[in-house]
């Protein structure tokens, strides 16, 4: 059916396109089917676990975080579908002494006997949930107070914590950073089986070159503290290790320390606050880079995946960070390429419409500032039978109202989807649809501030 009243004006102003964006200007990492980053859209310090066949990652929203974190589910680390947790939020993990700072920096581990703990930056404070699984429901395991307040040692900032739980079942926790991008400082304490109190003394265990960020790895018997120096928001942020003996140190910095650094050329940038994981027999490490192209004016960090290996001697190696990544993630696209993409504007010379259809989360189609209307438009080339679409906007966490319309010739079109006084969120956003069409259109009749259009992939099946 054609729709009679709202949409009318708008279907007759792009009924026939006037204003194209079928091409966009390209950048290192911006081509077809890059598989760096793994997530679409905006997100930094990344935390991950696997349960029963799937990975789950935690991440701060940017910029600089939201009312709560981000969460992703995969059974193939090619396609992730956010989910929305019930904890923690900057309402829930707010008490007398906390600062404004938003939801930061998760870390959640799995214990031995089953439980799932997360440590996260709140407030400028470190609080501390559980669950049973992990998605939740999560719920405070601390009495509704932060496990490490911002007072805990003045001078010095209470964030970051990371937990790490050692091959004999005994937990760790490590955080802190400094403020005004210096002074950083790293503190550790052994848990108790509660994954909550204190046991012994909390240690001062800072190595050379740290700012904040700190990660543990252990392999063959030796403790490999993992961490973060530099400006996030600048080309020094980068990953460093010392090594030791122990859990609690003393860490030696390496000598072929950092390990994985800002690659202009290739642009990555500002890569650091990362996870490491083991999958297939081999470690990888997950971390955060600047969106592509880097905007001094907009802090949009990006999760990526490469390899981690170590030398012979028992060094990290130095991380060649890629824009393709390692096989298990690439080639995640579903739809049949050879699609034509037109829209009304585009944001930048880099956020052509073509961009919604290159299996590359690094780049994305989005309208031109302070658009009311726009429109975004896939030619498939000829008619055709489809089952259903998935769209990644450009925010999984924010409402977008919209208009997807089939047709056959360019000129009569009917409605697939109608999300206009029902709007969507999430990703992928599934539309359940099928029709036999050649052209498909969206179209966004009225834009607010808080829902600029904009998308990473349009996927066709």
């Amino acid at each position: 059916m054609i729709r009679s009243h709202l949409f009318l004006a708008v279907t007759a102003s792009i009924l026939l396109p006037t204003a194209t964006a079928a091409s966009a200007e390209e950048l290192p990492g911006q081509h077809a089917h890059s598989a760096n980053p793994i997530l679409p859209g905006y997100y930094a310090d990344p935390s991950i676990v696997a349960h029963d066949g799937r990975h789950f990652i935690y991440a701060t929203l940017d910029p600089w975080g939201g009312e709560t974190l981000g969460c992703w589910e995969s059974a193939d680390f090619k396609n992730w579908t956010f989910r929305t947790l019930d904890w923690p939020t900057k309402k829930a993990c707010t008490n007398r002494g906390s600062a404004g700072s938003m939801v930061w920096a998760p870390s959640v581990v799995r214990t031995p006997d089953g439980r799932f703990f997360m440590y996260v930056s709140v407030g400028s404070e470190v609080w501390v949930g559980t669950a049973a699984q992990p998605l939740g429901p999560w719920k405070d395991a601390n009495g509704g107070k932060p496990l490490i307040p911002g007072s805990f040692r003045p001078g010095f900032h209470m964030i970051d914590a990371e937990a790490f739980v050692d091959t004999d079942g005994q937990a760790y926790l490590y955080w802190g950073s400094g403020h005004n991008w210096t002074n950083g400082k790293c503190w550790a304490v052994k848990l108790k089986s509660d994954m909550v109190t204190f046991d012994g003394e909390v240690r001062d265990v800072t190595p050379a070159s740290y700012f904040e960020g700190p990660f543990m790895v252990k392999r063959g018997g030796r403790y490999y503290l993992m961490y973060s120096n530099g400006k996030t928001i600048e080309d020094t942020y980068q990953v460093h290790y010392a090594v030791g003996n122990s859990p609690l140190g003393p860490f030696t910095e390496a000598d072929n320390s950092p390990v994985l650094v800002t690659d202009l050329k290739n642009n990555v940038r500002a890569p650091g606050h990362h996870a490491v994981f083991e999958k297939e027999g081999r470690h990888f490490i997950l971390y955060h880079r600047h969106s592509i192209p880097f905007d001094p004016k907009f802090i949009g960090r990006q999760v990526c995946v490469d390899e981690l290996k170590f030398t012979a001697a028992g060094l990290i190696e130095k991380v060649v960070p890629t824009h393709e990544g390692p096989s298990f993630i690439q080639r995640r696209a579903k739809s049949t390429g050879g699609v034509k993409m037109t829209a009304s504007s585009q944001r930048n010379p880099y956020t052509g419409a073509d961009r919604a259809a290159d299996d590359n989360h690094a780049t994305l189609w989005a309208a031109a500032p302070n658009a009311t209307e726009a429109w975004l438009q896939m030619d498939l080339g000829g008619e055709r039978n489809i089952s259903s679409q998935e769209i990644r906007f450009e925010y999984a966490w924010k409402n977008y109202r919209f208009l997807i319309e089939s047709s056959a010739d360019g000129r009569h079109w009917a409605v697939l989807a109608d999300h206009v006084a029902k709007p969507a969120t999430g990703s992928p956003v599934v539309i359940h649809a099928p029709a036999k069409l050649r052209f498909l259109r969206m179209s966004f009749p009225a834009i607010t501030k808080d829902s600029e259009p904009g998308l990473f992939e349009w996927i066709v099946k």
